[in-house]
């Protein structure tokens, strides 16, 4: 996905790399349509080709490029292993690169898409002032994140797990990662270069999903790669495996999953470099 940070595919989640290619599509067929809603919203398809940075194995550019067909898409991705995942992608080609140093000519694309990376950046900023690079003049850069402390909503809540909640966020923290990184998008993308940034949130509840499906975003096994690591105790596995069942077994149970999608424009004039 990116040079460095705090991405690891094959240690996100329980089963390594198979486990994490299903986390992701589950992800993806959780959120895209609210997601989807709201790039429409601020302007997504108006202009392409569109830059999918941080694509891996296209769970996300398989759907963009159904809902999308007039619009062309790059995905590109650093992690070759997931780009080998991707199928049935369209005509999207799936290019490797680094963020950081993205193999697109500068002013070439109309629009770049950045989906839950920036928060594994140990750079975001380096990575959207190089998105900037390769914008045409005004072109929109559309950023998906989230904030650890704006995730959402579960009903009923178990206060015991907010130690636990903290403990993660400090392990992606030391790894390079930064998952309060939604709170900083409008200066980080300020600060990169670009104007007329816009906030817009979304959420996707259990009245519209099983239960089920929030278990690989919620769910202990999101802890396995931590435990292994040895930034949780086995303690906090039990408890949250607990609280988990215990969850999925209460009739009157809720959940409500909040992102945020950003954009900005790159400038319409440059200075010279």
């Amino acid at each position: 996905m990116l040079r460095t940070g705090s991405y690891d595919a094959a240690r996100t989640t329980a089963g390594g790399l198979p486990g994490e290619l299903a986390r992701l599509e589950a992800q993806a067929a959780l959120s895209f349509a609210e997601e989807l809603r709201v790039l429409r919203e601020l302007g997504l398809g108006s202009a392409g080709p569109l830059l999918e940075l941080g694509c891996g194995p296209g769970a996300l550019t398989r759907r963009l490029t159904s809902a999308l067909p007039g619009l062309p898409v790059i995905a590109l991705d650093a992690n070759i292993g997931l780009l080998a995942h991707a199928a049935d992608c369209g005509s999207a080609p799936l290019v490797g690169g680094d963020a950081y140093a993205l193999p697109v000519r500068a002013g070439s694309v109309g629009a770049v898409l950045i989906r839950y990376v920036l928060q594994h950046m140990s750079d975001p900023l380096a990575g959207l002032a190089e998105a900037c690079r390769v914008l045409r003049p005004g072109g929109a850069v559309f950023v998906i994140e989230v904030d650890a402390e704006l995730w959402g909503v579960a009903e009923p809540a178990d206060p015991r797990l907010a130690a636990v909640h903290a403990r993660i966020a400090a392990a992606q923290r030391a790894a390079g990662g930064d998952r309060l990184i939604g709170r900083r998008l409008s200066r980080l993308l300020r600060t990169a270069g670009f104007g007329e940034v816009a906030i817009r949130p979304f959420a996707v509840t259990s009245d519209e999903h099983a239960l089920e499906d929030f278990a690989p975003l919620l769910g202990p096994n999101r802890l396995v790669p931590l435990i292994e690591d040895g930034s949780l105790a086995i303690a906090d596995l039990a408890l949250v495996t607990a609280g988990w069942m215990r969850f999925l077994a209460d009739p009157a149970a809720w959940v409500m999953l909040l992102g945020l999608v950003v954009s900005a424009r790159a400038p319409l004039a440059r200075h010279p470099r």
